[in-house]
């Protein structure tokens, strides 16, 4: 379980077939021990090997590889990173499980006065538990829904977030995972 609070931007270092090498900063990296979840772009993975004060790796199963945009990441891309919550953590953003629900494709990115807009298409199987100002995680990024339509919705990154993520390196056609909140999924399955 995650909060979707950033604390450290990691970089891919070496692939080799299922097992990704990620560097990150000395003092996110002493806190990892093999068994350690940890989020990388909001995907929920398990520590393999920590090899020295700033590697990492972890391993992906197909399923995993078939829902996020971990596979299609090249060597030097960075990532976002977060540890998972603690009893004594901080609750800042909403409650991000690391169960990547799908893709969306980043679609507009404008600058409007001190932030960011983005707009994204998703799957409508996807769209149907979005809401306007509810959450969603983006890159394991919690974030409120500003707009909702049939197959997309919009976004606005503040200026801090900008500069701890990944949403300072994106661009219109990349692809983001996402993970639609808990909440809206257990309440359309009870209604349905």
């Amino acid at each position: 379980m995650f909060t979707g609070i950033i604390t450290h931007l990691g970089k891919l270092e070496k692939i080799e077939k299922t097992h990704y090498l990620f560097s990150a900063e000395k003092s996110f990296c002493q806190k990892l021990k093999k068994g350690t979840s940890v989020s990388i772009n909001g995907i929920c993975l398990t520590v393999e090997k920590v090899l020295n004060k700033n590697q990492f790796s972890v391993e992906a199963m197909p399923e995993t590889l078939k829902r996020t945009n971990l596979g299609e990441l090249k060597i030097g891309d960075f990532v976002n990173l977060e540890l998972s919550l603690t009893p004594n953590s901080f609750l800042s953003g909403h409650f991000v499980q690391g169960h990547i629900d799908g893709t969306a494709e980043i679609i507009a990115i404008k600058p409007e006065k001190n932030s960011w807009i983005f707009k994204f298409k998703v799957k409508k199987n996807l769209a149907k538990y979005l809401i306007e100002k509810g959450a969603i995680a983006i890159n394991g990024v919690s974030m409120t829904i500003i707009d909702v339509k049939k197959d997309s919705f919009s976004v606005g990154v503040i200026p801090y977030t900008w500069k701890k993520t990944i949403f300072q390196f994106n661009k219109i056609e990349d692809k983001v995972n996402i993970e639609i909140d808990v909440l809206a999924k257990y309440i359309r399955k009870f209604i349905s």
